[in-house]
């Protein structure tokens, strides 16, 4: 058995040394038309936005940093349709041009934009006394029925 793995092992190695010599390949590598929609030059491609390396978590915070400044995307690490169209609307309203495809100075631009935008949202929550945006009034039916017990355990014995 280990005498296979040893053959295996020195033929993969013979294998990629081979492969090294070769070099690169000079043959034009075929590329998605229909994503490449870069402006004359003057915006963000498919080729500037993987110059940026988003992976897939960084995507997803992209998709996050979209959706709380009101550009509603769903936020699943690929960039499909629906966030490319989010992309579009950010830039038309950041008077840039709208190829719905980030580059670098627009990628920091929109996650600075979603940073301040976090941090407004938590010290409005602080200054709202500490309750979240999805609260009820009287801390939903359980708090409700909490109050009405109090007030009624508290009638019967005088406090």
């Amino acid at each position: 058995m280990r005498a296979l793995i040893l053959a295996l092992s020195i033929l993969t190695l013979v294998a990629n040394a081979q492969m090294a010599k070769a070099g690169l390949s000079t043959s034009p590598r075929a590329e998605d038309t229909a994503t490449e929609t870069a402006i004359a030059g003057d915006g963000a491609s498919h080729a500037t936005e993987n110059r940026i390396g988003l992976t897939k978590a960084k995507r997803r915070a992209v998709q996050r940093g979209l959706t709380r400044l009101g550009f509603d995307t769903k936020v699943n690490g690929t960039f499909d349709e629906s966030t490319r169209a989010a992309i579009t609307r950010w830039q038309e309203e950041r008077g840039y041009p709208t190829t719905g495809f980030l580059d670098a100075a627009q990628h920091k631009a929109l996650m600075t934009a979603a940073a301040e935008a976090a941090r407004s949202d938590r010290q409005a929550r602080r200054h709202s006394g500490g309750r979240t945006r999805h609260s009820r009034n009287v801390g939903g039916p359980i708090g409700a029925i909490g109050g009405a017990m109090h007030r009624v355990v508290g009638g019967i014995f005088g406090r």
